[in-house]
């Protein structure tokens, strides 16, 4: 299994990027028109997708799940690409289609958990769009993957405790990866619909948008 370790961003290929002096999301395209490019990372169970396609619905924008996106383009879903290609051939592929996806404009765009962490995803999206952490506290994320029904294959056939115990020592790993993000939001209480609403309602105030 690949590790976050092997592929640190203080390598040649991901030396940190200049971060713009003004908010992307007020960039204008080829064509001189302004658009809107907004990326939510955080850890499984966050609600990236959750506060990403009610944000994208606020805003009149496109909304895409990474992990959706990269089953529809290859026919697979992400445990199945997991099964084939393995962790290393499953992240290499999640990288070119960031790239695709990181590239459309007036989009929100919600990434799986570990995206931020392989090559220099995290510097990439922060070269190209308003970035934002959706943070909470490990037994919350704990909660929500147990009650969750899809199938994740990183944390698979673990009991409760183990699965709990996994999450606290993954986001500390993944703490600094994580904290690059230019914005972030805490979500720990996410578990109504008044308070997807209200994140939603931060991160424009955030945004400006």
């Amino acid at each position: 299994m690949i590790s976050m370790s092997n592929i640190e961003p203080n390598n040649k290929r991901s030396t940190q990027l200049e971060k713009p002096s003004t908010p992307l999301s007020h960039r204008e395209g080829q064509g001189g028109e302004s658009f809107i490019r907004i990326i939510l990372i955080g850890y499984m169970g966050a609600g990236k997708t959750t506060v990403g396609k009610e944000l994208a619905k606020a805003l009149g924008l496109t909304f895409y799940d990474l992990d959706w996106y990269i089953t529809m383009r290859y026919h697979r879903t992400v445990p199945e690409i997991f099964a084939e290609r393995g962790e290393e051939g499953f992240r290499d592929l999640e990288r070119r289609m960031l790239h695709e996806v990181a590239e459309f404009e007036n989009v929100v765009v919600s990434c799986g958990g570990g995206t931020p962490c392989f090559y220099d995803n995290m510097d990439y999206m922060n070269s190209l769009a308003d970035t934002i952490y959706l943070k909470a506290e490990p037994e919350v994320l704990a909660m929500h993957l147990r009650m969750g029904k899809g199938k994740r294959p990183l944390i698979e056939g673990k009991t409760p405790e183990e699965l709990e115990d996994y999450v606290r020592e993954t986001v500390q790993a993944r703490e600094t990866y994580y904290s690059k993000a230019k914005h972030t939001v805490d979500v720990t209480l996410l578990d109504t619909s008044v308070k997807i609403q209200e994140s939603v309602r931060i991160i424009r105030k955030l945004l400006k948008v």
